[in-house]
């Protein structure tokens, strides 16, 4: 996980057949993840019953995107163990510009 990201884990009450359900087919995710909040509608990846991915962009001004990873597990419970994995993955943080060599990476002090 990124510095700008976040990872959230749930216990789950459903089966993980229930959970990869409401993750993976469209009709089922849009009740709680809409679709005008993806990126792309279809999943960046699958592995099919553990892991999806989805690619999100801000409804608002600036439009930053992420990648969104939803990974089930059953739990000791018989239900569903669920992390939620929230990546800033935006193309304009990549061309941020590299660093000096002599750089070593102490902040920059200015004047006021």
């Amino acid at each position: 996980m990124s510095d700008a990201g976040i990872e959230l884990e749930y216990d789950i009450g459903e089966p993980p057949e229930k959970v990869w359900r409401a993750l993976s087919v469209p009709e089922l995710r849009q009740a709680w993840l809409p679709g005008e909040a993806l990126a792309d509608p279809e999943a960046v990846a699958v592995t099919p019953g553990q892991e999806i991915r989805y690619r999100m962009r801000d409804g608002a001004p600036p439009f930053l995107e992420s990648i969104v990873t939803f990974r089930i597990a059953p739990n000791a419970d018989g239900g569903t163990s669920l992390r939620i994995i929230h990546d800033l993955d935006d193309a304009r943080f990549r061309r941020m510009p590299q660093a000096a060599a002599n750089d070593d990476g102490s902040p920059v002090m200015r004047a006021a």
